[in-house]
């Protein structure tokens, strides 16, 4: 897995390619953990490049989301392919995350 990040004022793009799963929790936890405490006001999850999600992504996913709500900040997520939003709505989850299927169009959101 791939973390690349680049900024657009106070919104953060987080740009994954590969895998979600338990072998980028760390790494994917931390650049999280070090946006929020920059205090910015968002967070993109641009997973375009994502074809898998685990069970152990699935968990990655929820704390993000839940990391970022206690730390007001507001999470999008942008491109998921066709089988990982599949994987979202079977689990059941789909619903706790605003997803937006362009990139430009979460990072607006955040107007």
């Amino acid at each position: 897995m791939r973390i690349k990040t680049q900024d657009y004022n106070e919104v953060t793009v987080i740009e994954l390619q590969g895998e979600l799963d338990g072998d980028m929790s760390t790494s994917l936890r931390n650049r999280i953990t070090d946006i929020v405490t920059a205090g910015k006001a968002g967070v993109v999850l641009h997973a375009s490049g994502v074809g898998f999600i685990d069970s152990e992504g699935l968990e990655l996913l929820l704390w993000i989301k839940e990391y970022c709500a206690e730390n007001h900040c507001q999470l999008r997520i942008a491109g998921l392919d066709e089988n990982c939003a599949k994987i979202l709505e079977v689990t059941r989850v789909e619903s706790e995350f605003d997803l937006y299927s362009e990139l430009a169009e979460a990072v607006k959101s955040f107007v």
